[in-house]
């Protein structure tokens, strides 16, 4: 998904991030408005993802959800 699209879309995507990823708080999605790199490091963060695991499952996220 193009950083553009992620981040024009991100009100809509919200919802969807937290269901598949449901350690991330309203808090943690405000912050991270839209920002794809800031993401994937939350997930680093709350998932305990090394950094290509985080972009990998992210990557697999976005290809289910364009």
């Amino acid at each position: 998904m193009n950083k553009d699209i992620f981040e024009g879309n991100w009100k809509q995507l919200k919802g969807k991030i937290q269901q598949q990823w449901g350690k991330l708080t309203d808090d943690d999605l405000d912050l991270i408005d839209g920002k794809r790199t800031e993401l994937a490091g939350k997930l680093q963060e709350r998932y305990g993802y090394g950094k290509d695991e985080a972009e990998k499952h992210l990557q697999s996220w976005e290809k289910q959800n364009h």
